[in-house]
């Protein structure tokens, strides 16, 4: 084991595949464990790098291999696939991930922390309580249509309801089917209220989260994210590298020195991306009101391009704008950006 020194380590829930081998390559170990068995071997094997797919369980793993003394790293299952060699098994995802992190160009994922972990999980959360809140409110029109009744979606329904069942007559069972959903709905509205409250709070605590407030239209649930997608912002080269990873940037098909640019590439964290896009559209509905280096560089970008197009440009200018401030370690200054 004293040659080993890369480890490619396919993950499962109860099932774990090691594929070792020396610096030339060569494989010297090859193994399955389960995953008390895999620590207590990791523990006793001599510090090396040891690589993964950064996939579910893969940052608790990085953070519990760093414990052990060895240095973890994730990549994207994007850029190991190209690797798996003809038939696929655990043990030839392994060895993929080997030969993809042994490629001196490889790029690999910054691991997060247990505090990134948890607000992402917030984050989701939330999101899945506002899908079912909006599927509470299409239930509740679809019955009352099916019954002859157009009403209006989303809160409109839920404040109009007491009025919409005293002036028309409905079976029973129905009226019960639908007080029941408004129930549903409070619940869930309350649970909605109560997660953006802890992300107020937590938001409070984060001194990179303050100053990203303090850039136009960025509120609580996009700064939030933006922080814990950041975190130092020093494992991007850059302000344009971040603006890449969210997928504001154009996809590129180029060849024989012909330059085609396609659309953007929709890459990373879409909920991020969705509430810098939204961000962007706030902005320049108000737009009127306001001045500065970035306000003039938005009016004289709507001279040339659509309305689209300069949404997310915008939006990428956010994004760039977001690492700046986090690895400067200062506020927005309206004349100055």
């Amino acid at each position: 084991m004293e040659n080993m020194t890369l480890i490619g380590l396919d993950l499962g829930k109860n099932a774990f595949h090691i594929h070792g081998q020396d610096r030339h390559g060569k494989v010297i170990y090859r193994k399955k464990f389960t995953r008390a068995k895999l620590f207590q071997f990791l523990s006793n094997c001599p510090a090396t790098t040891i690589v993964m797919e950064a996939c579910g369980g893969a940052h608790f793993m990085v953070r519990k291999l760093t414990e052990l003394g060895h240095c973890a790293k994730l990549i994207s299952p994007q850029f190991v696939r190209p690797f798996v060699k003809s038939n696929k098994n655990d043990f030839i995802d392994a060895e993929a991930i080997c030969e993809a992190a042994s490629r001196p160009s490889m790029r690999f994922v910054q691991p997060r922390t247990e505090s990134q972990q948890a607000m992402h999980a917030l984050h989701r959360m939330r999101e899945s309580l506002v899908r079912d809140r909006v599927k509470t409110t299409n239930q509740m029109h679809a019955f009352l249509l099916e019954f002859g009744v157009s009403a209006p979606k989303g809160a409109a329904l839920i404040k109009g309801l007491a009025e919409i069942l005293e002036t028309n007559k409905f079976p029973p069972y129905l009226e019960n089917l639908l007080q029941k959903l408004r129930k549903h709905y409070d619940y869930l509205l309350e649970q909605i209220k109560d997660l953006e409250a802890q992300l107020k709070e937590s938001l409070n605590e984060d001194c990179t989260g303050q100053r990203l407030l303090s850039i136009p239209c960025v509120g609580p649930l996009t700064a939030s994210l933006l922080s814990t997608q950041l975190g130092d912002g020093n494992q991007y080269e850059g302000s344009r590298a971040f603006a890449a990873s969210t997928g504001l940037v154009t996809r590129q098909y180029s060849t024989g020195g012909r330059n085609t640019l396609l659309g953007i590439s929709k890459r990373g964290n879409k909920k991020l991306r969705a509430l810098l896009v939204q961000c962007a559209r706030v902005y320049l509905r108000t737009l009127a009101y306001r001045s500065g280096k970035l306000a003039d560089w938005v009016k004289q970008l709507l001279q040339r391009k659509n309305n689209f197009v300069v949404t997310c440009a915008l939006a990428n200018k956010l994004a760039r704008i977001a690492w700046a401030l986090t690895t400067r370690q200062q506020s927005f200054d309206s004349e100055l950006s």
